[in-house]
């Protein structure tokens, strides 16, 4: 499978992006420290019948900002995805949003819902959308794993990240071969900003769940049959399609499920960007 790489100046950042397939556009924001490369898999199994467009985030890999220090936005990722697809889309695309690439998502349906005409949003980290008490406990959850980090490192934060989103990191049901995502160095500072930088940007972020029950958006929550239901993100995506009038669409895995079982999270995805065209 060809892929086009390209470079889109924005406000404060050039952007690096991937293009792979054919079809309609489809924008995947990924989750976590996830790069352009991050979904490579699950857009190896989309691109017969759909033009995938990944890209590094903000601060991300090649999307170098031009202030390192600058606070990170979910309101300014948002931004960049516009732009991106301004740029890239002929039409209205569909997105898939993973972890805190639903809520840039979610931010972007808000803001420009000329650019989207359908957004799976799955597992949204928004603590926003949680009745008060939750979501004083989460963002609390989501600072202490900070904190951790800060004192203890990498290595002891990372299964504590996979302990608070439902992560099984020994699954068995992780398909053969799925491509290596080994911790190399430029994965290290990806997680050393995704912690530092956008753990806040999380943690502040005001998305109005009003704003959403008023989104003009096909907007359909999504989570992963493997996700336990006490996890945060999961309890978003019931949360949310609660407020749509609609029930969440249940993708195999778990909150990683994009990555560690790509063919069956397409399988199960394709019926969703289908119904966009129909």
């Amino acid at each position: 499978m060809d892929t086009t790489t390209g470079r889109l100046p924005v406000p404060g950042a050039t952007l690096h992006y991937e293009l792979r397939g054919t079809g309609p556009l489809l924008l995947i924001s990924e989750s976590g420290e996830g790069d352009a490369g991050r979904s490579a898999d699950l857009a190896a199994h989309l691109a017969a019948r759909h033009t995938v467009l990944t890209y590094d985030r903000r601060g991300l890999s090649r999307s170098v900002p031009d202030d390192p220090a600058a606070p990170a936005s979910l309101v300014r990722h948002a931004d960049d995805a516009a732009r991106l697809l301004d740029a890239l889309a002929d039409g209205p695309a569909t997105m898939l949003g993973l972890s805190i690439g639903a809520v840039i998502g979610l931010h972007l349906a808000v803001r420009r819902p000329d650019l989207l005409g359908r957004l799976i949003a799955f597992e949204p980290v928004a603590p926003s959308l949680l009745p008060a008490a939750d979501a004083a406990r989460h963002r609390a959850e989501l600072d202490g794993l900070r904190a951790t980090y800060r004192a203890d490192g990498l290595a002891a934060v990372l299964p504590a990240i996979a302990a608070t989103l439902g992560i099984d990191p020994h699954d068995p049901g992780t398909e053969p071969d799925v491509t290596p995502q080994p911790l190399t160095e430029q994965r290290r500072a990806n997680f050393a900003h995704f912690i530092e930088r956008e753990f806040p940007a999380v943690i502040d972020d005001g998305l109005a769940a009003s704003a959403l029950a008023d989104c003009p958006v096909d907007i359909v929550p999504a989570l992963g049959a493997a996700t336990p239901p006490h996890v945060f993100d999961r309890r978003c995506a019931v949360i949310l399609a609660d407020l749509l009038g609609t029930a969440p669409a249940v993708l195999p895995g778990g909150h990683n499920g994009n990555t560690a079982r790509p063919r069956a999270f397409a399988a199960a995805l394709l019926p969703l960007l289908d119904a966009v065209r129909t």
